[in-house]
């Protein structure tokens, strides 16, 4: 039987880490939940980190179909029923 991707769950581990005190009391206050926060900013930041790192691997390889496509045209570009916007 197949798990739908909410019902999985990633293993969690403890982390240590230091905060502002007074930052920590504010959260506290409003009764925000510091795991879940910190969990979806964390990911936020690691699929932006990913993303920059993998536009830099391959930065050569998109300026050089940039390149052709810029030179060439797209396949079918003949038979399009639109004009492309400049």
């Amino acid at each position: 039987m197949r798990m739908h991707p909410k019902e999985t769950r990633a293993a969690k581990r403890a982390a240590n880490l230091s905060v502002s005190a007074e930052l920590l009391d504010q959260a506290r206050e409003l009764d925000i939940n510091l795991s879940a926060t910190l969990e979806a900013a964390l990911q936020g930041e690691v699929r932006a980190r990913r993303r920059q790192q993998w536009l830099e691997d391959n930065r050569e390889a998109i300026a050089t179909y940039n390149a052709r496509i810029e030179r060439d045209g797209v396949a079918g570009d003949h038979v399009r029923a639109f004009k492309a916007r400049a």
